[in-house]
C-alpha cells in the first residue's frame, strides 16, 4: 500500500468489492442471464 497510499488502498478495496458485487448479482440472476 505504500506505493498508492491511503488513497491508492481504498481505491483498490472499492474496486474489488465493485467485482465481488457485479460476479455475485451475475450468479444470482443465472448467470449467463446478468450479461
Amino acid at each position: 500500500m505504500s506505493a498508492g497510499g491511503y488513497g491508492g488502498g481504498f481505491a483498490l478495496l472499492v474496486v474489488l468489492f465493485i467485482l465481488l458485487i457485479i460476479i455475485g448479482a451475475a450468479y444470482a440472476d443465472g448467470g449467463a442471464g446478468f450479461w
